[in-house]
């Protein structure tokens, strides 16, 4: 093809500069120049209907408080319907528990520690070797839309999307051209959860209040409007997958809805705890791409497999045929290219907003284990956007007043160096296993797998983060 390209552009150069020879040989090879073009044509759309289309659908800070996910307070009919047909992941993991880095996972396939974009809204440059997973999309034919929150640690020299806004659609692509469309609701996001005046639809006398908060009104109201806002973000799911329905596409369509992290509510967001890193992950794939499913791919069940955010794009792009490239440390859980599963999730938190901290995190199918590199610093430390939350601020003033007890005082006091909880035992992990005698094995695993994966991953949280950026200069870090 870039044979007959040189020749087609030399032809017309000439023709037009009345070469009679140039002449003679454009009118020769028009013909075969056309026929080229339109095999490659063909080939294209060829290759285009041998492509499922993706449907994302994701949701803004919210963990597995799903009716699929056997939360009973919850009303999710529309992400339940999904799940009956699809695989519920039990343990999905966003990698870091606020939104900028947690979408910089997913975008790059990378963990965010390795490019120094670990912090919140930190902007680094990305290496020129490295593309976003929808470029790679966009190459293999696929029209790719965002709609419509970016959100990334990363500076973007290129386009990445087909089109990225409000207005973003996959109807918009061209006539057999398969998609890849993202849908981001945002109204289960923390703003939302503190917004008055509000009806609660959720009784507040029935929630469940999380051992680490006080039990008081304020913390009852959050989490009933919490509730009741992702009863709201169900019903935009069942309109995305409606449309799908209408247009006659959802036996060509892999759906995948996840959360971006965990909850909004103190404690969850922010912090790489299983209640910050914890998210809703379902996807469902129809009849004719079940090939593209992997083995644990149950039609209605739940798989085992543990996945998390950096496993996305290498995902996607074995859905889509291609090999996953080396530089991302992610692993496809689905496709041609499916990687062998997992033993340990990770886990990361750097500066939120002004904040500076250092926490690193893994887990396995039970227990977690949490690294504390600046225990000098408390959980809580001030963000003004997060004490908006009332539940936040009447927490902090009951410890100010001396009205807690542990564990309800431990979020505003200073961090053991390690943590380790066991989630079946204590899923709001409060009880830190960490010095007991008969866990020490598993803390030498632990300590073991946490240290080799910061070498292996060249984790640049140990500079910072002003030394990163300076040591870089226009370069990646």
């Amino acid at each position: 093809m870039s044979t007959f390209h040189s020749i087609f552009q030399a032809c017309c150069l000439g023709r037009e500069r009345g070469s009679l020879l140039a002449s003679f040989v454009w009118k020769s090879l028009r013909s075969k120049v056309l026929a080229v073009l339109s095999v490659g044509t063909l080939v294209g759309a060829a290759h285009g209907a041998d492509l499922p289309n993706i449907l994302w659908i994701t949701s803004e800070d919210n963990g597995p408080h799903i009716g699929a996910y056997g939360d009973r307070f919850a009303d999710t009919p529309n992400i339940d319907a999904l799940a009956a047909k699809g695989v519920i992941y039990k343990t999905a993991w966003s990698n870091a528990p606020v939104c900028a880095p947690a979408r910089t996972t997913i975008i790059t396939g990378i963990y965010p520690t390795s490019m120094g974009a670990q912090h919140m809204r930190s902007f680094v440059q990305v290496p020129d070797s490295i593309q976003m997973y929808p470029q790679y999309l966009r190459q293999l034919g696929y029209y790719c839309t965002n709609n419509s929150k970016e959100d990334y640690n990363l500076q973007l020299n290129e386009k990445i999307w087909d089109e990225s806004s409000r207005q973003a659609h996959w109807k918009n692509r061209a006539p057999g051209q398969p998609f890849f469309a993202i849908f981001n609701h945002t109204v289960s996001h923390e703003s939302q959860i503190r917004r008055r005046p509000h009806d609660p639809v959720h009784d507040p006398k029935e929630v469940r209040v999380p051992a680490y908060h006080p039990d008081t009104p304020e913390s009852r109201r959050d989490w009933a409007q919490y509730y009741d806002k992702i009863t709201e973000m169900d019903s935009r799911v069942g309109a995305n997958l409606k449309e799908i329905e209408a247009a006659g596409l959802a036996e060509d369509t892999i759906v995948f809805y996840y959360g971006d992290h965990g909850s909004g509510m103190p404690r969850s967001k922010r912090w790489p705890f299983n209640s910050g890193l914890h998210v809703p992950m379902i996807v469902y794939i129809p009849e004719k791409w079940k090939h593209l499913a992997s083995e644990d791919y149950i039609s209605g069940g739940m798989s085992d497999r543990m996945v998390s955010f950096v496993d996305l794009a290498p995902t996607l792009l074995s859905l889509a045929g291609k090999q996953p490239p080396c530089a991302m440390h992610g692993k496809a859980f689905l496709g041609k290219y499916e990687a062998e599963p997992r033993d340990y999730l990770y886990g990361f938190r750097g500066r939120m907003d002004e904040r500076y901290d250092m926490v690193r995190s893994i887990r396995d199918q039970r227990y977690i284990y949490i690294r504390n590199y600046m225990p000098h610093r408390i959980y809580g430390q001030y963000i003004d956007y997060m004490f908006q939350t009332p539940t936040t601020r009447v927490w902090k003033e009951m410890y100010d007043r001396g009205e807690l007890r542990p564990p309800q005082t431990h979020f505003w006091e200073t961090k053991p160096v390690e943590e380790l909880y066991d989630l079946w035992a204590d899923a709001d992990e409060v009880r830190n296993l960490a010095g007991e005698a008969c866990y020490q094995e598993k803390m030498n695993e632990f300590r073991k797998a946490h240290h080799q994966w910061v070498l292996d991953t060249h984790d640049l949280g140990f500079l910072p983060e002003g030394l990163i950026h300076e040591m870089a200069g226009d370069q990646s870090p």
